[in-house]
């Protein structure tokens, strides 16, 4: 296999799976927030606000699968 074909498959690969995790984990956290609004609507602007935050931490997972992906495609 040439180093070029590698590369691609190597950031193919690794924004896939970089992107799956943070994909499931904003899922369940939606879910579960959207369960405990519904329980306790008083509490919605305290939940929300950690849901949000949480949501910004996962995301940040996917972002630095992104770099590496981009490092490994063009370095």
């Amino acid at each position: 296999m040439e180093v070029e074909a590698a590369k691609e498959i190597g950031a193919a690969i690794a924004i896939g799976l970089g992107a799956v995790g943070p994909g499931i984990g904003v899922g369940i956290l939606a879910a579960r927030a959207m369960e405990a609004i519904g329980r306790n609507p008083e509490a919605a602007p305290k939940i929300q606000a950690a849901m949000i935050l949480a949501i910004a931490f996962a995301e940040a997972i996917a972002i630095y699968a992104l770099v590496v992906a981009l490092i490994i495609k063009f370095v």
